[in-house]
């Protein structure tokens, strides 16, 4: 029995003594974050998949995994042996955990999880699909750690004042937008507990999540005070004094549930960012969208300028990285090279650009076939030597100007007819996405489109969204902006707005051979034409400034515009970055953004 298979048998045994028939960890933390500290980790303690989405699901007798299209090689992967099956949500015949739990759930049964940890939107779901069998629901349980002996200590680092030269906009100001939102909704205040939205509310930043630089608290705001709930130890004097002066108080993290039970009046609060925990003890709940979320990714102009900065020395520091990569196979010395070589040498260019803060997420460096599982991270034990063919780099930086998150795929050695032919497809829609115009109104859905057409003429699509949303120095993946497929199960879209930054990223997965990707992040801005529809038209300002892999390219499948946009983005690139190389850099970076020309 291995280590896995040993945690399961204790948790049942917890579930026993509960009463509990079927057990549910999700990914989350107390605040529905993406990436969550170590802490929180319960379904990679469990399970022994460490991807960033998963929902494990544990009956006396069977334990279920499901994840999305990201992460289906990674995770059939790292779960053999455990007894865990693989459940590929959205696939055909593949059902959703409460259609799952419907089939299998007896009358009066009972189904427990943490509920600090789950939505109430999750909690619906769940009792709409079981109200017919008189389902019980345990939501007051944290199974896992009864059995979690070595469980890590609960983070609580030091939160860091972001300067509003860089965050454009007042605490003060802030708070009174936020008054005006909840008041026009006809509540009486707010609780707020996603962490982004916390940040960005009172311009601090903090180190408790792993790349990403926000703090574990909550907040409470009402027409009398702003209260935030944190860790005494996050919070220094001189942090406390400052924040005072702006009528901003301080209470500890676990008193919010108390606090909260106090307010009177209508309450707004997020359902789909909430926990039911934490709006079970709301008396009056007004359920709305968190009106932060919004504001938050429209980039105000002084983030909008920070984020072209902040490019610039991303840029800088990637295309340094390939013109070594490129130079060392040259030697005939990336032989000797790995994935976390590689990882380790482009973390050290940008460690040097001024304003560095962290990785925006864990690198992700796959050579040859690794590169076809969407999000691979080297480890010490999948670590392999770079090899010709295709080298994948998705990486990030958070900078006191903004993030960034950018994916180039690069050629080590001659490329294969079937690697330029797939490579030139993902780029075309890259490309397209690039230069779309469209009306107000636009959602991203409506554009996925352009990015998966080139590949569909060849039968081929990829497994994951075309874009998502980025916020400044705060999470990689922000809402509610995105780019991708629609499904019955999306979650509610929002237009496209100017200030929005998003991602462009088609992407093509030859399981066993490589994977390819292309990633730009893309700001909504308005277009330089009158829609005679009386509508405002808009398009997209490329952010990222690194140059594609030349010798993947066949000029004669692109179009004229696609040759037009590709040769105006690289003559940018080669603007803005090439001030800052050596000599010897700057001549690569002529001959890689010269411009592209059909043969025939």
């Amino acid at each position: 029995m291995n280590q896995i298979t040993m945690r399961i048998e204790l948790l049942r045994g917890e579930m026993m003594k509960n009463d509990i028939d079927f057990y549910i960890i999700p990914s989350s933390d107390y605040h529905d974050s993406e990436y969550v500290g170590d802490y929180f980790k319960e379904r990679e303690f469990m399970s022994g998949f460490n991807g960033s989405a998963g929902t494990l699901v544990i009956s006396l007798s069977e334990a279920l995994l499901w994840t999305d299209g990201r992460y289906f090689l990674q995770a059939g992967q790292q779960l053999q042996g455990t007894g865990i099956e693989l459940m590929k949500a959205g696939e055909p015949g593949v059902p959703e955990i409460d259609e799952y739990l419907k089939d299998k759930a007896r009358f009066g049964q009972t189904v427990g999880y943490d509920g600090r940890t789950t939505t109430r939107a999750f909690g619906n779901l769940m009792r709409d699909a079981l109200k017919d069998k008189n389902v019980h629901f345990r939501t007051d349980v944290d199974l896992v750690d009864k059995i979690w002996k070595d469980r890590p200590e609960f983070p609580a680092s030091p939160i860091f004042i972001l300067e509003e030269k860089y965050a454009g906009r007042s605490v003060t100001d802030k708070l009174e937008s936020l008054r005006a939102a909840y008041q026009k909704a006809g509540a009486c205040g707010i609780v707020i507990s996603s962490l982004d939205d916390i940040a960005w509310l009172y311009n601090f930043r903090g180190d408790d999540v792993a790349y990403t630089p926000v703090a574990m608290a909550f907040t409470i705001v009402t027409d009398q005070e702003a209260i935030v709930f944190i860790s005494r130890d996050a919070v220094s004097p001189e942090i406390k004094e400052y924040y005072e002066d702006l009528g901003i108080r301080f209470r500890p993290y676990t008193s919010v549930y108390g606090e909260a039970s106090r307010l009177e009046g209508p309450i707004m609060i997020d359902p789909d960012r909430a926990s039911e925990a934490l709006i079970d003890s709301v008396a009056d709940p007004l359920f709305a969208s968190n009106p932060t979320c919004l504001e938050k990714a429209v980039k105000n102009p002084t983030e909008v300028e920070n984020f072209r900065k902040a490019h610039i020395k991303d840029g800088v520091a990637l295309t340094k990285t390939l013109y070594y990569v490129k130079q060392m196979r040259k030697a005939d010395k990336l032989k000797d090279k790995t994935e976390l070589d590689i990882g380790a040498y482009l973390d050290d260019m940008r460690s040097f650009q001024n304003g560095f803060h962290s990785l925006s997420f864990e690198s992700i460096i796959a050579t040859g076939e690794h590169g076809a599982i969407i999000h691979y991270e080297p480890t010490p034990s999948t670590n392999k030597r770079i090899e010709d063919g295709f080298l994948l780099m998705d990486t990030g930086g958070h900078y006191l100007q903004g993030t960034t998150d950018v994916t180039r795929t690069l050629s080590i050695g001659e490329p294969t007819e079937e690697m330029k032919e797939c490579y030139t497809a993902v780029l075309r829609g890259h490309l397209d996405l690039m230069a779309a115009c469209f009306p107000e109104g636009t959602m991203g859905s409506q554009l996925d489109v352009l990015a998966r057409c080139p590949l569909w003429g060849l039968g081929l699509d990829y497994n994951h969204g075309t874009g998502h949303g980025v916020g400044y120095l705060l999470n990689v993946h922000e809402g509610p902006n995105s780019i991708r497929k629609r499904t019955a199960r999306s979650a509610e879209e929002a237009p496209l707005k100017p200030g929005m930054i998003t991602s462009n990223e088609p992407g093509v997965y030859i399981e066993g051979k490589f994977g390819i990707r292309i990633e730009n992040l893309i700001l909504t801005k308005k277009a330089g034409i009158a829609g005679r529809d009386g509508k405002d038209y808009y398009e997209f300002e490329t952010l990222t400034m690194v140059p594609y892999d030349r010798t993947s390219i066949i000029p004669e499948r692109l179009s004229d515009a696609e040759i037009e946009t590709l040769n105006a983005y690289h003559a940018r690139v080669y603007e803005l970055i090439s001030p800052h190389l050596t000599e010897d850099e700057a001549l690569w970076l002529a001959e890689e953004t010269a411009p592209v020309y059909k043969t025939k």
